[in-house]
């Protein structure tokens, strides 16, 4: 079986190659289950109702969020309407929506969470390591395998959960910086595991952003506003193919451009 996750989606340009491609790479690949990172569709913080819509009616299984899902005002009505959007589980337990997501395919469940990491990171979030380790418990037996996104700024962190999770999850992949890393691997209890899957969206930017404005902020420390660049729109993901049983057998990162 294969899981497509799509990294981080940042604005209008991400959201366009994403419903772009997603049908032929579901159909090119064979494809079994397709996560998608959405917290940065709408205008580059947040995401909306009617994006998770248009997501979901593209091919996308599960939309995960992040530290901005909460950015866009109103989305805190919205997202319990949507039964295959998933909040951070690790947010205070007042959050609005789900904390997880199962789909099934052909007779397999797929877990699919995520958690945010805490180092250097603002949001007021409980312990990664444990919260992931209280859903496994609580749904044991209701899932056959199991992706579990670490949203997190420090390497270390993520690597750590990776770790820490091996053998227990079919893969942990992380997100949150938009630049992806160069370590996609096989754990030794056969996780698939990725730092950071990257950006979906303009890499000809700072992070998705127009290069100017933030360089300009770098030089003399004046506020900007940070709009979403256009240039060389990308698609960045992680392959991962698995068994029946939920063991990883093979990680590969895509970088992908539409035409």
């Amino acid at each position: 079986m294969k899981l497509l996750f799509i990294g981080d989606i940042v604005g209008k340009p991400g959201r366009e190659i994403v419903t772009a491609l997603v049908p032929q790479i579901r159909a090119e690949r064979g494809i079994d289950f397709v996560i998608a990172n959405g917290e940065n569709a709408a205008a580059g913080a947040g995401i909306t109702g009617s994006i998770c819509k248009t997501l979901l009616e593209a091919g996308v299984d599960v939309i995960t969020l992040g530290d901005h899902v909460w950015d866009q005002k109103g989305f805190e009505h919205e997202i319990a309407t949507f039964d295959r959007v998933c909040r951070p589980a690790n947010l205070p337990v007042s959050n609005p929506g789900r904390d997880h997501v199962i789909v099934e395919k052909n007779g397999f469940r797929l877990l699919v969470c995520t958690v945010l990491g805490r180092s250097f990171m603002g949001a007021k979030a409980d312990c990664p390591f444990l919260g992931a380790d209280a859903l496994l418990k609580k749904l044991a037996g209701q899932f056959d395998g199991a992706l579990v996104e670490i949203h997190a700024e420090a390497t270390s962190e993520k690597q750590a959960l990776g770790w820490h999770l091996d053998g227990r999850v079919t893969a942990v992949l992380g997100t949150h910086t938009h630049v992806a890393t160069a370590d996609a691997s096989l754990l030794r209890q056969q996780t698939a595991f990725l730092c950071d899957v990257g950006m979906t969206g303009p890499h000809e930017s700072v992070l998705g952003r127009e290069i100017e404005p933030v360089v300009g902020r770098f030089l003399d420390g004046r506020p900007r506003r940070f709009e979403v660049a256009t240039g060389d729109v990308r698609l960045s993901a992680a392959l991962v193919e698995f068994t029946p049983t939920g063991r990883a057998e093979r990680i590969e990162w895509l970088s992908l451009k539409q035409g």
